[in-house]
């Protein structure tokens, strides 16, 4: 593939990439079939080239083997498509009733996980992963979940340690860079203070930030974090613009289950009522409004949409084009909705 990505600006990545977590088995277990539709969905309304980010975590590898089987099985040119795998998630034989490694998230998989972040750890999850995608290797790969990793430390010694740990990946990333394995090294992370911190060791391409920067929950250092990624051209895809789906529907707030009965689930219900009844006030689908709130901010190059229905794919990409009247983002302020 002859694209130059070092500190570049990222221009020729589309403004949809597409997240595959539901091809792992997320929340619901999902015949092949239907996974073949999505993929084919997403082929077939991209603009440009094909973007796929996936990881090891989703499904334990199951959305690798189903992005690569997918693609095979409908005679893609690779040259059309680019994978974007976030390592640190091993696949191990399951020897328990279900995963360990997320319990209760991930339906019907027959495999484990563990994560594995070190310089040896990263290398056996890129050469799983392209394994696992067959013809079609990743080519943007990334550390990921090293926010949770760091919260895993049971002293400052071990929390010192385990950010060594993630520093000797990125020495392996970097490696496969410069040995022309794969084009671009980031990250992907829920904690955008995690990525603050890696930045200023680790010379990064580009930053996926996942459930913090959202309609919901916008914080104003974050915004500032994100113009100095956008001056130094360090791409920012932003992902989970729906807060996990709860932002649309979902009874998922950042993949934990929300419970109504507590003070906080009782406020987030209230919000979400509240956001619903000004979208339909002016005709505006609560995805286009989360869409547009995450993907116009200064410096984000991308949004990261992921469905588990085929026909909601042209409607995501859609949404690139999608005019929201400023009166409904005044209605949102004044009713404080953001």
């Amino acid at each position: 593939m002859s694209k130059a990505i070092g500190k570049t600006t990222f221009a020729w990545l589309p403004k949809v990439i597409y997240g595959t977590s539901s091809l792992g088995n997320l929340y619901k277990e999902m015949s092949f079939a239907d996974k073949l539709a999505i993929i084919r969905a997403c082929v077939q309304h991209a603009e440009g080239m094909a973007v796929f980010d996936t990881a090891g975590k989703y499904g334990a590898g199951l959305s690798l083997e189903s992005i690569g089987a997918g693609l095979k099985q409908l005679n893609v040119d690779p040259s059309t498509v680019l994978i974007s795998n976030k390592l640190g998630w091993y696949r191990i034989p399951l020897e328990t009733e279900e995963p360990t490694f997320e319990p209760g998230v991930w339906k019907g998989l027959r495999y484990d996980a563990e994560q594995r972040i070190s310089y040896a750890g990263i290398l056996s999850c890129f050469y799983q992963g392209n394994q696992l995608l067959g013809d079609y290797p990743a080519q943007l790969v990334s550390v990921h979940d090293p926010d949770e990793y760091l919260a895993k430390a049971s002293d400052q010694a071990d929390e010192d340690q385990r950010y060594q740990d993630i520093l000797e990946a990125y020495r392996a990333l970097n490696e496969l860079k410069d040995q022309g394995k794969v084009l671009a090294v980031g990250v992907g992370s829920k904690s955008w203070k995690v990525i603050q911190r890696i930045v200023q060791d680790v010379e990064l391409d580009w930053v996926m930030i996942a459930n913090s920067l959202t309609l919901h929950d916008h914080p104003a250092e974050l915004l500032e974090f994100i113009a100095k990624l956008a001056a130094a051209n360090i791409a920012v895809i932003n992902s989970a613009v729906f807060n996990g789906g709860f932002l649309v529907g979902s009874d998922y707030y950042n993949y934990q289950l929300v419970n109504r009965e507590s003070v906080e689930g009782e406020t987030l219900y209230k919000w979400r009522e509240q956001f619903w009844e000004i979208c339909e006030k002016f005709a505006v689908k609560p995805a286009e409004a989360c869409f547009a709130y995450g993907f116009g901010i200064d410096g984000v190059k991308a949004v990261a949409l992921n469905t588990s229905r085929a026909e909601k794919v042209k409607d995501n990409v859609a949404m690139v084009n999608r005019v929201i009247p400023m009166e409904f983002w005044d209605e949102l302020a004044v009713s404080g909705i953001i």
